[in-house]
């Protein structure tokens, strides 16, 4: 499974992949974040789903961006060529895929700011190549194993929050996920995008790097836990 998360707010995009692979018995470790810089041009792409779709889309995008003469000046742009690649690798795999009893199977979040956007976007991008933005009615997106870690975020992230908030609320929401799903954990890849700086800044944590935070906020909660008023609790105890 993955836990790959974006987060767009007023002040940018921030987002955290893991980087987890399990196949069967076997659990591996591979990069679940690519990005991109060219000049006033800066995108981020993540996925979960089978690595082979995603390592045959992502090779065939890559060649995409190579190959075209002037970089594509929009980021609605980038997620119509990835969706392309997407149909591509399903109309040559999709069929081979099934008859192994497999889902052809990837979601991808692209997102970032090219030199034609006035603002940073982003998106989700469905197995049939088809899209949706995000950021109108919830300002982020998990792919992979959502379930654990949404909670959190949609009791504490809105458009307006700062990205160190989001990022510390990013964090809390992978820990919800990793202590609860074998086949998601460290490292993790966390980024940041500033809103017109294009250029996406990367960093790789061990899980050793956020022990202290993630106990901490352990404690907070257990501490959160007795302070609570425990009135209805009594009332179940006097029965």
């Amino acid at each position: 499974m993955t836990y790959c998360l974006g987060i767009k707010l007023k002040e940018g995009i921030v987002g955290i992949a893991d980087t987890r692979i399990t196949s069967g018995t076997e659990t591996t470790m591979g990069k679940k974040l690519f990005t991109h810089q060219e000049g006033n041009n800066s995108l981020f792409l993540m996925t979960s789903g089978l690595r082979s779709v995603r390592d045959k889309a992502l090779t065939y995008f890559k060649e995409v961006l190579a190959e075209k003469s002037e970089p594509m000046d929009k980021i609605f742009k980038v997620v119509n060529v990835f969706s392309e690649q997407i149909r591509r690798v399903a109309k040559e795999d999709k069929s081979y895929l099934e008859e192994a009893k497999l889902n052809f199977n990837i979601h991808t979040l692209i997102g970032g700011q090219m030199e034609g956007d006035t603002e940073h976007h982003l998106y989700l991008v469905y197995p049939q190549g088809n899209w949706i933005e995000i950021g109108a009615s919830a300002p982020f997106m998990i792919i992979g194993n959502s379930g654990y870690g949404k909670p959190i975020l949609s009791r504490s992230i809105t458009k307006e929050v700062g990205i160190p908030f989001a990022l510390k609320t990013g964090l809390l929401s992978f820990d919800s996920t990793q202590v609860c799903a074998n086949d998601v954990g460290y490292p993790i890849d966390v980024f940041i995008y500033e809103k017109d700086s294009f250029n996406i800044k990367q960093h790789r944590f061990e899980e050793k790097d956020l022990r202290h935070y993630t106990e901490q906020w352990a404690s907070v909660l257990k501490d959160g836990i007795h302070e609570m008023s425990a009135d209805w609790v009594n009332m179940v105890s006097k029965k």
